[in-house]
């Protein structure tokens, strides 16, 4: 059994998923402080692959990222390397499908943040960046884990962007969602259920670790309520 395509899933998803993290607290924490109105705006835009098919942001991709369109040309041009249909190409597609979840989940978070924990502490003295990382963040730390999480299962599952942007080539851009595909498609029915199962097993281990998440930030708030 060739392990490429879980390797190669698995890599594409800690890549993207580290890129989605940054990109989504700091989406979340300037666009929880903003007006409601611009708020909403904003919200659609950032949202909006969570709803689209797969297939339909793979295609968008393709027409930013495409050797025969304006940027990928360019950068075909300048660097010598193509951004499609490379193993890398699937960072892209895991990137902009797995960043509405941890958009989302992560903003969820900084609403729910006490804001008179950072009034004492500027009170105190300490600058926006101190505050953000030694008092809002952990204080959020439960909300934004749980977003990282969703976020790496989301982008080791993508398929239709992927298909799309890096297609299915074994050994070299293949995933285990596209493996499956192609293993069905061919009548080996049998090795694609050993790559169901894989992801299966994978995706049981990401789901109990959200519940386990999940379960440590109800548990101290039960416990204060029971005191009260």
């Amino acid at each position: 059994m060739d392990w490429y395509p879980l390797y190669n899933s698995i890599r594409i998803a800690l890549v993207s998923c580290g890129i989605v993290f940054f990109l989504g607290i700091f989406a979340a924490y300037y666009v929880a402080k903003l007006p409601r109105l611009v708020k909403g705006l904003l919200d659609v835009v950032l949202t909006l692959p969570l709803v689209l098919p797969p297939t339909v942001v793979g295609y968008f991709l393709l027409l930013l990222l495409g050797p025969k369109h304006p940027f990928g040309a360019w950068f075909l041009a300048m660097f010598d390397t193509k951004l499609v249909m490379m193993w890398y190409s699937g960072i892209f597609a895991a990137t902009v499908v797995a960043f509405p979840l941890m958009y989302r989940t992560a903003r969820g978070a900084f609403e729910s943040f006490d804001e008179s924990l950072a009034h004492s502490a500027k009170t105190l003295g300490l600058s926006n960046t101190r505050i953000f990382w030694r008092i809002r963040m952990p204080a959020c730390r439960q909300g934004i884990l749980a977003g990282t999480v969703l976020a790496f299962a989301r982008a080791l599952g993508e398929y239709g962007a992927t298909s799309m942007i890096a297609g299915y080539t074994p050994g070299r851009t293949a995933t285990i969602s596209t493996t499956v595909y192609q293993l069905w498609r061919t009548n080996q029915e049998a090795l694609a259920f050993q790559w169901v199962m894989v992801n299966l097993a994978i995706s049981a281990v990401v789901l109990l670790s959200v519940n386990l998440l999940e379960r440590r930030n109800t548990a101290p708030k039960t416990a204060a309520r029971g005191e009260a």
